[in-house]
């Protein structure tokens, strides 16, 4: 058995964000039917890509898998910045690399999400 795996953390998918979104596809439906339709389609892509992906830290790594398949990983030594966006109601993950900036939007669970940035990736 390998010893990190004891010390990795998976994410949960969490549908808020996907929700939110098609809700509001829903009340924009008296404004504009197609801004609706494509609001609503935005949604459910998030729902689909937050069922789909799965991010789990490692004590180096913040790898991304889609079902069991590694499609990324993100060394932390390359890290410059993060930050998560709306606190009382997270959207958006941003972090900086050495190489590239990413954006995520908060398709996975945001406390246990804040919590590993705050253990692996400490703020200086």
């Amino acid at each position: 058995m390998n010893p990190d795996i004891s010390l990795e953390t998976r994410l949960s998918p969490s549908y808020n964000l996907p929700l939110g979104i098609v809700v509001l596809a829903l009340a924009c439906i008296w404004l504009n039917i197609w801004l609706a339709a494509a609001i609503a389609l935005f949604g459910l892509f998030l729902a689909a890509q937050a069922k789909l992906l799965t991010l789990v830290f490692t004590p180096a790594n913040l790898d991304i898998y889609r079902g069991s398949t590694l499609i990324r990983q993100f060394p932390y030594s390359d890290w410059q910045n993060w930050e998560v966006f709306y606190q009382k109601a997270p959207i958006l993950f941003y972090f900086k690399e050495v190489k590239s900036i990413h954006f995520l939007p908060i398709i996975f669970d945001p406390l246990t999400l804040q919590a590993c940035l705050e253990k692996y990736i400490p703020r200086a």
